[in-house]
């Protein structure tokens, strides 16, 4: 792939029957110690990116993009598969790596491997065709990015031994796998739900995928969620070690974890201790952090916070996997930006924070380590009833989990499912003496001796391979649906596939979605009905407002709305600015090392405006004082020919004229006669004209005579480099 090319979603799909994923198993990143990028050491960094895009202010750092040690999650799913595609590219260059397709219709509510069902089913059904086309696009973005990416997704419900077979056989590389979920949460038959979890963790070991449980769900649906955390960490360890029984690798198996609080309680002082306690009780198992979506609501600031927060404690107890769902999560839409911006996020974060314990220590007296034990015997003593009280089964049967009390104090409020009740109950049947199943990575009792087949030897050698080993026989089964299917949904979007017409978009290809920013001088109420009015004059369509916020009760409130336009945009009809060519302040700096150059500067005429030339002078603000450059300042409403004697008198490189008022068209007469007067003197050769303002632009400026204009925007190194690359040409 070239950087500037689309992906080609129908190149994708072409004989996708024949795809063969090219690896299995979980990918960590590459750790590299002590990591020097531009003059910086990182200790716990990974190898660099190939190709990435870096933070906004990498540009004052030569454009490094140190990569956290941490693997980064991108949830991605916005129910059409060719959509998330772009999206995974977008976040693999912002530095994702573990790329979750979720918000499920979800294989969870489905009683068999989903094949040839519709895609948009309320969300995504995980079927082989949309999994299959997925890992042959990342193949492609992991070799653009010159990074294995791990590519994730659920295997829960009634359907979930089919769905490990299918997710082993087509290389997907993690998975949430949790029984406890299926039972409190979907209502699945609690014995069905482990009976199929074995076989679930058999073949997920078999196919080296790492496994993520579902216990952070109780922070999600507890009423209170911090008073959860004692049985939070009775789930973790009972799926852990199920997992571990059923043969998955310890380094294979990742607690999902949540802080259960936020900001405005004490994030800190909650969350922390939280943190502590599961790294001292599972310290053999990997973390996966996800930031804390219960209490998530619309603002996009507040999101990001939280995110951070807990990236802190993330980083404090070694997480290994860090989780980006928010501020998708408050916003409800899987947007684009927001996927983007979380990555970003994360990257920032967690780069900021490198080396954080090298520099300080959680204490091990004091508050932290009194919470940290407090919770630990809160959980022992959870689990001890549970076990007295006959097993996790009977415990669920009485509604221990997700009771508003922390533990011992329960206020009768849990989930209760049945033993003998839910989806599948009475599906569990003993197997018969001479049972046989000739697959690979089957759990259980399995009669192949009278097959005569030695200890260790697959079952599946008897049919000369499963489809784990023999390809040939997985059944590709197409979409069904002659509507709701990839291929119609890209003949609707034809005028937008590699084209030069464009629409906007927040998840889908030209989807037509934008948002507006408004402040309003009203109450919240007002302001809502006032911003749908202003969104209806705009002629957006289907507006809608997704986040107000009170500035003050009375004196304005903030309104985001998004809507919908229905014009495209035709690039090849758009006039583009021309595009300043900018020298990197290290060419600047070499080119002036060892040079005398020096400008006279001024605001020209009867203009009193100074704060745009300080800006582009002033070291303070970044201007080419920086650089070395001599600047004389001459100040506000100069005449021209005292600016260009100034320069004469100076032996100056440069005339920096800054013109702000346009009236009766006085900044173009100003630069005309700047350039007049020093024709006059004869001197016009002997230095640079230079001219800024808020109406100048670079065609105007050469036009009067000038050597070049500036807008709006400019920054000093702007200027710096225009003279640099003119000396240069003398």
């Amino acid at each position: 792939m070239k950087f500037n090319e689309k992906l080609d979603i129908r190149e994708i799909l072409k004989d996708l029957d024949k795809y063969e994923p090219r690896r299995r198993g979980w990918t960590w990143r590459e750790h590299v110690k002590n990591l020097e990028m531009s003059g910086n050491v990182y200790s716990d960094a990974s190898k660099p990116l190939k190709n990435s895009v870096p933070l906004p202010a990498a540009k004052y750092f030569n454009n490094i993009d140190p990569q956290p040690i941490q693997v980064i999650t991108s949830e991605i799913a916005s129910g059409r598969f060719e959509d998330d595609i772009r999206r995974m590219r977008m976040a693999a260059w912002h530095g994702a790596d573990h790329l979750m397709v979720i918000r499920t219709a979800g294989q969870s509510h489905f009683d068999g491997l989903i094949e040839g069902t519709p895609q948009g089913i309320g969300g995504v059904a995980i079927t082989r065709k949309q999994v299959r086309a997925q890992r042959k696009a990342l193949d492609i973005i992991e070799d653009e990015v010159g990074r294995p990416i791990n590519y994730h997704s659920y295997v829960s419900g009634v359907a979930g031994p089919d769905i490990a077979v299918m997710f082993a056989e087509e290389g997907v590389n993690g998975a949430h796998q949790d029984p406890q979920y299926n039972v409190l949460y979907r209502n699945i038959n609690m014995i069905r739900s482990f009976v199929d979890a074995a076989e679930s963790k058999k073949v997920m070991a078999w196919g080296d995928i790492l496994q993520i449980d579902g216990a952070h769900n109780a922070n999600a649906t507890a009423m209170v969620a911090w008073k959860v955390m004692p049985e939070l960490m009775v789930q973790h360890a009972i799926n852990s070690l199920f997992s571990v029984k059923a043969g998955i690798k310890k380094e294979n198996i990742a607690l999902s974890t949540v802080p259960p609080t936020a900001v405005p309680a004490p994030d800190l002082k909650i969350n922390l201790p939280y943190a502590k306690a599961l790294r001292d009780f599972f310290s053999e198992y990997k973390m996966r952090a996800q930031m804390n979506t219960k209490y998530m609501e619309s603002s996009t600031r507040e999101a990001t916070v939280t995110h951070v927060l807990n990236m802190m404690i993330s980083k404090l107890t070694s997480a290994d996997i860090q989780s980006t769902i928010t501020p998708d999560e408050g916003r409800n839409v899987p947007w684009h930006m927001y996927n983007v911006e979380a990555c970003d996020t994360a990257k920032q974060a967690l780069i900021g924070m490198d080396g954080i314990l090298e520099m300080v220590e959680l204490k091990d007296t004091g508050f932290l380590p009194e919470k940290v034990r407090e919770l630990k015997e809160r959980s022992i003593l959870f689990f001890e009833e549970l076990l007295e009280d006959g097993g996790y089964f009977q415990a669920v049967e009485d509604g221990y989990f997700i009771d508003s009390g922390i533990y011992p104090e329960r206020n009768g409020d849990g989930i209760s499912r049945e033993i003998n009740g839910g989806i599948g109950a009475n599906t569990v049947y003993e197997r018969d003496e001479d049972y046989l199943a000739p697959v690979t990575a089957h759990y259980g009792y399995n009669n192949t001796s009278q097959y005569g087949l030695k200890d260790g030897e697959s079952p599946a050698t008897l049919i000369g391979g499963s489809t784990f080993e023999d390809r040939s026989k997985i059944q590709y089964i197409d979409e069904l649906d002659p509507v709701d299917n990839v291929n119609t949904r890209l003949e609707e979007k034809e005028k937008y596939i590699n084209s030069n017409i464009i629409k906007p978009e927040v998840e889908w290809l030209a989807d037509g979605v934008v948002v507006i920013d408004i402040t309003l001088p009203t109450s919240v109420r007002y302001a809502e009905a006032a911003a749908l009015k202003i969104a209806e004059n705009m002629n957006l369509l289907e507006s809608e407002v997704i986040h107000k916020e009170i500035l003050h009760q009375a004196e304005a409130t903030r309104i985001q709305v998004k809507g919908k336009v229905d014009f495209d945009i035709d690039l090849n009809e758009l006039t583009l600015a021309e595009e300043p060519d900018i020298l990197s302040d290290k060419e600047i700096k070499e080119f002036l090392e060892n040079r005398d150059i020096k400008i006279v500067a001024g605001t020209v005429g009867e203009d009193e405006h100074s704060v745009g030339l300080r800006e582009i002078i002033d070291i303070k603000h970044g201007g080419i004082e920086k650089y070395g450059i001599d600047c004389l300042y001459l100040g506000t409403s100069v005449p021209i020919s005292k600016l260009v004697d100034a320069a004469i008198e100076s032996n100056a490189d440069a005339i920096l004229m800054s013109t702000i008022i346009s009236h009766d068209e006085v900044h173009y007469k100003n630069m005309k006669k700047a350039h007049e007067y020093a024709l006059e003197k004869g001197v016009r050769d002997q230095f640079l004209i230079i001219a800024g303002g808020t109406q100048v632009t670079p065609e105007i400026a050469r036009k009067q005579g000038v050597d070049q204009g500036f807008a709006r925007g400019t920054k000093g190194q702007h200027v710096a480099s225009f003279i640099v690359k003119k000396l240069k040409e003398k």
